[in-house]
């Protein structure tokens, strides 16, 4: 992918995705350890800690979320909110 010139991927773990539990922060780490480009993290967000883990303790570029947002959990306001603080 390097070679292609990929600079960003978007990984989202289906073993997490829509249950809530958190990210898969091993696989997070493997994607980056596995080539010169940054990850989006996506799957298993479930509270806004997940957001910040996915960034601190799975070292994402980015984390994603989206059935927090659906199901009106939280607002973007406050993940942005909780992530600024």
């Amino acid at each position: 992918m390097d070679a292609l010139g990929v600079r960003t991927l978007i990984y989202t773990d289906i073993g997490t995705d829509g249950m809530l539990t958190g990210p898969n922060f091993a696989a997070q780490e493997a994607m980056l350890r596995a080539g010169k480009f940054g990850v989006i993290a996506s799957g298993g967000v479930g509270n806004l800690q997940h957001l910040v883990d996915g960034i601190t303790k799975g070292r994402a570029d980015a984390v994603l979320a989206a059935s927090i947002f659906h199901y009106g959990t939280y607002t973007v306001r406050q993940a942005k909110e909780f992530m600024a603080a």
